[in-house]
């Protein structure tokens, strides 16, 4: 148990239901790949198994699941397919945040919680072309005007992720002057999606344009103004661990093709097996270190945001930096995966060559590399 990092029956409960889904996944991951794009009999079968609804609290009839169990369940999701993995992902982890922080009225939040225990799922709507990434505060160019009994959107959000299977989401305008925070339902008036979404790797999460033309919403869908006082009380972003856990998922993924190959395939000019061979025997280690310190990283952070919560406003480096190392850890595994392997490591029919394009995405997942040393160096004055 120890190896897979889970230390109680809970956590082996909640890694046996991902390894479900995992394996749904893995069955699909050529189809999602190609037809970018989640099989709808997937997110049925994570709803009808209540693996949606894990982070809703106890109190609402969910699980509470902690930054630790999120991270657990998300690198054995990323072990199957990694772009459906990053895709629920985001509902979890959004759900994650508003566990931790309760920034919502109580009302608002626990309509939320239901609507998910009924099957919703959730994202946040926030990148721009305009403002880039979010996480840098720009201001966005979606604006929200008030009028009689509510608010009027209109704006372009890029990167909507999930964006066939969401029935929510949270979206980002400036509201006089500040950005502020809409809980939008997809199928009201003027939402539409734009099928903008043509890319090199994680091709199914089907990040497509959410386009917002004079969408009314009421009152009480205002969630959170980001003025002031939001900057220096907000809990730092420890649900975006759940990206690092995919790519760690991915790496694990790569090393298991890698395994298959040395072990399946013996070429005429060797007199011993291939995984004897000292060069591959090397590289397997080196995938070994990396992964294995990376992760060691990832769960130790996790499990002190769980264990000390007091301590949570000073972990913004920690988290950012456990992101950074996996991604670097998860990125030098697959490459040396593939130099164990080959030249055919490259064609279409081997795994390999999509597990290469899916992990280079996590080098443009928030946060950015940048941002984590910024944030790191101003810890030292």
């Amino acid at each position: 148990m120890f190896e897979k990092f889970v230390r109680n029956e809970r956590e082996n409960a909640l890694l046996e239901l991902a390894s479900k889904h995992r394996a749904e996944l893995k069955e699909n991951a050529t189809r999602i790949d190609e037809e970018a794009r989640i099989p709808d009999s997937i997110i049925a079968s994570m709803k009808s198994s209540g693996f949606t609804k894990l982070p809703i609290p106890e109190e609402f009839g969910g699980n509470g699941l902690s930054l630790y169990e999120l991270v657990l369940i998300q690198e054995e999701l990323g072990k199957g397919e990694g772009a459906g993995a990053l895709s629920v992902g985001w509902h979890f982890g959004i759900l994650k945040d508003l566990y931790d922080r309760r920034p919502w009225d109580h009302d608002t939040y626990e309509e939320l919680c239901r609507a998910v225990l009924d099957g919703a799922l959730i994202n946040r709507a926030q990148t721009e072309e305009e403002t880039g990434d979010p996480t840098r505060g720009g201001l966005p160019a979606t604006m929200a005007t008030e009028v009689e009994g509510g608010y009027q959107l209109t704006g372009r959000k890029t990167f909507t992720t999930l964006s066939p299977h969401l029935d929510k989401v949270i979206v980002k305008a400036t509201l006089n002057g500040v950005p502020a925070d809409f809980l939008v339902t997809m199928n009201q008036k003027g939402v539409s999606l734009e099928q903008t979404w043509d890319v090199l790797g994680m091709r199914g999460t089907r990040s497509d344009d959410l386009i917002l033309k004079d969408v009314f919403v009421t009152s009480d869908s205002l969630l959170e103004i980001y003025d002031k006082e939001r900057k220096t009380t907000s809990l730092p972003p420890a649900w975006l661990l759940h990206i690092p856990a995919v790519y760690l998922g991915i790496a694990e993924s790569a090393r298991e093709e890698a395994v298959k190959f040395v072990t399946t395939y013996q070429p005429n000019s060797l007199d011993i097996p291939l995984k004897d061979v000292p060069h591959i025997q090397d590289k397997f280690g080196r995938i070994s270190l990396a992964l294995l310190s990376a992760r060691h990283f990832l769960f130790s952070v996790a499990d002190q945001w769980d264990r000390y919560p007091e301590e949570r406003m000073n972990m913004q480096g920690q988290l950012f930096a456990a992101k950074t190392q996996a991604v670097k850890a998860a990125m030098e595994a697959v490459d040396l995966s593939m130099r164990i392997v080959g030249g055919r490591s490259l064609m279409k029919k081997n795994q390999l060559e999509r597990l290469y394009r899916d992990v280079r995405a996590g080098l443009h997942n928030p946060p950015s590399d940048e941002l984590t040393l910024q944030v790191l160096a101003m810890k030292q004055f």
